[in-house]
This record gives structure tokens, sequence and C-alpha cells, in this order.
């Protein structure tokens, strides 16, 4: 129990002086929302009935891609890891804190874009809140357990930059939130749905939870774990 209050306190104090977790959770996406948003509303009037699904995978790709892994490296990669050991805190339990941090961090950028979206730009307010907002929470956990795997893998700062924008340019440009998925090409649309941001985009837009979009993400998520678990194993030695 004490490992565990003290790592979440020091995960804590990481997060209020992170300045990545903020531009990239934050800053970015409603930035974006407040420009495209607009954009989106005067060239395409029926962007309005999908505008918060669109504005929110945007956010959510940002948040987790760029803003996770920074944070992953800066315990995994610097003395901060030495402080987990020296003070009887297992490796894995960094790892967790700090995906829980960066799901309530998305989760109420999510929320804000929800609530903002229609007094802004007349949005259509999803028909079953509920269940858009449990398809959320699956979208930003697989979301971050593709983001686990960069920050993990990658020890240096500058390439991990590198290989988070290497993710996040195809993931919102082959997910259908820019422009309708069937006006890529072929190749293009197959390529896409190795992303989250695909699969998630739909499950957002859907009227009811459609397992066939559902399932995708599952096997992401499930792929992305093993391989997590074993860059932590490694990380342990």
């Amino acid at each position: 129990m004490g490992a565990f209050l003290y790592g979440a306190v020091l995960q804590w104090k990481l997060d209020i002086r992170s300045k990545t977790l903020l531009i990239t959770c934050y800053i970015i996406p409603l930035l974006f929302f407040a420009v495209m948003g607009g954009i989106f509303s005067s060239v395409m009037p029926d962007a309005k009935y999908t505008l918060i699904q669109s504005m929110t995978v945007f956010g959510v790709t940002m948040g987790a891609l760029s803003g996770l892994p920074p944070t992953l490296i800066e315990i995994y990669g610097t003395d901060i890891k030495k402080v987990y050991t020296a003070n009887g805190v297992p490796l894995h339990l960094g790892f967790a804190l700090t995906n829980i941090s960066a799901f309530i961090h998305l989760f109420i950028m999510s929320v804000i874009l929800y609530i903002a979206a229609p007094i802004v730009f007349d949005a259509r307010i999803p028909e079953n809140p509920l269940l858009y907002f449990g398809c959320l929470a699956i979208f930003i956990v697989v979301s971050l357990s593709v983001a686990d795997i960069i920050g993990l893998a990658v020890k240096d700062q500058t390439k991990t930059s590198m290989f988070s924008i290497l993710l996040f340019l195809p993931s919102i440009m082959l997910s259908g939130i820019m422009f309708p998925i069937n006006l890529l090409p072929k190749a293009f649309e197959t390529v896409g749905k190795i992303f989250p941001a695909t699969w998630g985009y739909r499950l957002l837009s859907g009227h009811a939870f459609d397992f066939g979009v559902f399932w995708p993400l599952l096997v992401i998520f499930l792929a992305s774990a093993v391989v997590c678990g074993i860059l932590i194993k490694r990380l342990a030695k």
C-alpha cells in the first residue's frame, strides 16, 4: 500500500510539471477543435453530425501518441527508475499509474469537446451518451496501449517524437475524420485499418455497439499488452 501511495504521489508531481502532457492532451486538441471545427462546419454542413467524434479521435490520438511516451521515458529512461527501485515501488506500478493518469486527462479533454462542440458549432450530440462514453473509454485504452510500446521500446526523446509522428499522421489521415474513407485508394483504406483511430471513429460514430468494429480494437489492445509485458520485464532486469 505504501509503495502504491508513493508511486501515486510521484506520478502526480510529474504530471503537474509536465508541459508535454498539458500541450498534447489539452492545448493542441482544443486549438485544433477551435480552428478545424469552424472550417468543417462551414465547408461541410453535415460535419456537425460527427464533429464531436472526429475532434475527439484527433485529441485522443494526439494525446496518447505524443503525450504518453515522453512520460514513460521520464520514468524508465532516467534516475526516476532508480527512485522507484530504492523505495520498493514495482516498475509495473509506474507504468500503470502513468496510463491511469493519461486516461483521466484524455477523458477530461474529450468531455470538454463533448460539451463545447454543440455550443460553439451546433454539433449534434450522440444519441446514446452512455454508449458513447463507454466506447470512448475503450478507444482511449487501446490508443494508450499502442503509445505504451513507443514509450517502453524507445529510450531517446528525439526518436520517440519521430516514431510518434510516424504513427500519428497516418492514424489521422487514414481514419476518416478528415474526409470520407471511401475516397481513399483501396491500399490506403486497408492500411488505415491497422490504426486504432480508424476503428475508434467508427465505434464512436455508431448508433449502437458494433462488435464487428470492437473486435479489431480488442486485437490491437491484446497484441500491445503482450508486447508491453515483454518490454517491462526487460526493463526490470
